[in-house]
């Protein structure tokens, strides 16, 4: 793994962080919310598929079929 997938990580939550902000100091808590969830679940999905990734990896290591 390299550094590109933390500062993809560390992307996201900076712009969830300042949309979140925005939209909260407009009133709207309720969007800043899912603006956060959304966020959340993004970098939960770039995570699952490195995961992912690291299994294969693994498997193919220990030659597991």
């Amino acid at each position: 793994m390299d550094l590109t997938m933390l500062f993809r990580i560390s992307g996201v939550g900076f712009i969830v962080m300042v949309m979140a902000t925005m939209l909260k100091q407009a009133g709207r808590d309720e969007q800043g919310q899912m603006v956060s969830l959304i966020g959340v679940l993004l970098v939960l999905v770039l995570v699952v598929t490195q995961l992912g990734y690291l299994i294969n990896l693994a498997k193919t290591v220990f030659l597991i079929q």
